[in-house]
């Protein structure tokens, strides 16, 4: 695989997979258990992800890196005010069962 894919892939995994958590986040009281793990969980797969792809820890990965972990958070935030909101979907901690359930109706 050429390097610029794997990197492309490598930083859109951590976008998309910090949107269900940041989603969680937000329907959770802030500073709670749930809440630290909804910030941290992500980090496990991230970590393990830099590992198997070979990155490493360089400056312009890290850094990279961190700003789309919180546009992820970020991005599943607002999807959860907007479901919540704007659609008037019942919106639980849960992206995938929301999804599920009022939008398979």
């Amino acid at each position: 695989m050429p390097p610029a894919l794997s990197f492309i892939l490598f930083f859109f995994w951590i976008y998309i997979l910090n949107i269900p958590f940041g989603y969680w986040r937000t329907n959770v009281r802030r500073f709670s258990f749930q809440w630290y793990l909804a910030i941290h969980l992500p980090v496990l797969p991230i970590v393990a992800s830099r590992a198997i792809f070979g990155f490493g820890y360089s400056w312009p990965t890290f850094v990279v890196g961190v700003i789309l972990f919180f546009l992820g958070q970020y991005t599943g935030t607002r999807f959860f005010v907007y479901c919540k909101k704007s659609i008037g979907c019942r919106a639980t901690s849960c992206l995938v069962m929301d999804l599920y359930r009022n939008f398979n109706q």
